[in-house]
């Protein structure tokens, strides 16, 4: 999984992590959330503020 799957992202953390809610984190964790999931695998070097805006607004609508 890449950082572009953004949606494929949000589902696996909604699975995850159903004690988090998405309205309250912080990027940093965000990412180092998204890095721990079992089948990422990109370069942290690609993800910037607006992927994790999108992936933090996926999230949040996977849980709607």
């Amino acid at each position: 999984m890449k950082w572009t799957e953004i949606q494929e992202i949000a589902i696996q953390l909604s699975e995850a992590r159903p004690e988090i809610d998405p309205t309250r984190i912080n990027f940093v964790d965000l990412m180092n959330w998204v890095m721990a999931l079992p089948e990422f695998d990109d370069d942290p070097k690609h993800c910037g503020e607006r992927v994790l805006e999108a992936i933090q607004q996926a999230w949040i609508d996977e849980l709607a």
